[in-house]
């Protein structure tokens, strides 16, 4: 059981963020002829030290989402119990965050406009779902856990005082 949910969340690793921030972002690079990285620069180790930190937030999320919640990072095959440890302890979003920074280190570390409209336009597809899905999802869920938690922990920001999880029930 616990091999096939790894399967599965290597499998919506793959199709979604990989998606989202390997695939799609390749294509514009490629169609816009901006494969090529500059020279070694403080700039250049700056924008992959922002897309390093990305891809260490998603894969952490990931983690906890497998680990904690026994469920994937897809709307499909969601954790079964709400996941409110680790990141998330600081912001609600941190998956989305860790993404968003892949996106964002991509564009800097290839110095293109053209990824910087992606990733915004991402940015904004993220909050539309977030808020018109994924939240009315896991208040139907988890309830009262769910909306403590919210309550606690902002969407986007991040809080300096962490959420202790024994405050909210997991299910």
């Amino acid at each position: 059981m616990r091999s096939w949910l790894a399967l599965r969340a290597i499998f919506f690793l793959l199709l979604l963020p990989g998606m989202v921030a390997g695939y799609i972002p390749l294509r514009i690079l490629q169609s816009t002829g901006q494969m090529r990285v500059p020279g070694l620069s403080l700039a250049l180790m700056a924008a992959a030290v922002i897309a390093a930190t990305g891809v260490a937030v998603l894969l952490k999320c990931i983690w906890d989402f497998f680990a904690t919640g026994k469920g994937t990072l897809a709307p499909v095959d969601p954790p079964k119990q709400l996941v409110v440890g680790g990141l998330y302890r600081y912001t609600r979003n941190p998956m989305y965050n860790g993404v968003f920074a892949i996106l964002i280190g991509e564009a800097w570390l290839f110095t293109s406009v053209w990824l910087i409209g992606y990733a915004l336009a991402v940015l904004v597809i993220f909050h539309l779902f977030v808020v018109l899905y994924e939240e009315p999802a896991l208040e139907k869920s988890f309830g009262a856990s769910y909306r403590i938690y919210r309550h606690a922990v902002p969407r986007w920001g991040f809080t300096v005082h962490p959420f202790r999880e024994n405050t909210a029930s997991t299910h």
